[in-house]
């Protein structure tokens, strides 16, 4: 946030930088919970279902907290501002998943979208 002094007032302004790193925190959060699901996989033979089960919930998880972010930093229309993290955090992994050729944990396209903007709004209207 920039803080512009005019006079005696003090006005603040929004960057959208604040929101980009709202962005990489959620997959910053993303990466640290994969590595915790790679080590219980390993540790604990997981089956296909509950590694399914993993990534689902690291997607909710995830969007929820740069959602829940982005919406302590607009103060108003939160849950537009967590849709809009949310969207963000699934168009760059779908792109990253077509430019991968990788699949998507066993959850659909249509569903992983509404799992991340579901997420990040929910993040945002608890904010």
């Amino acid at each position: 946030m920039i803080k512009l002094t005019k006079g005696e007032q003090s006005v603040e302004k929004d960057t959208p930088l604040a929101y980009l790193i709202f962005l990489l925190i959620s997959y910053v959060l993303t990466g640290i919970l994969l590595l915790l699901l790679a080590f219980l996989l390993y540790r604990f033979q997981l089956s296909g279902k509950a590694v399914a089960a993993g990534v689902v919930v690291i997607y909710i998880v995830s969007t929820f907290v740069g959602g829940f972010l982005a919406g302590k930093k607009a103060k108003n229309k939160k849950y537009l501002w967590g849709l809009l993290m949310g969207t963000c955090y699934f168009v760059i992994l779908a792109a990253l998943s077509f430019l991968t050729n990788s699949a998507s944990g066993g959850v659909g396209f249509l569903t992983s979208f509404l799992l991340c903007a579901g997420g990040g709004m929910l993040g945002g209207m608890l904010s």
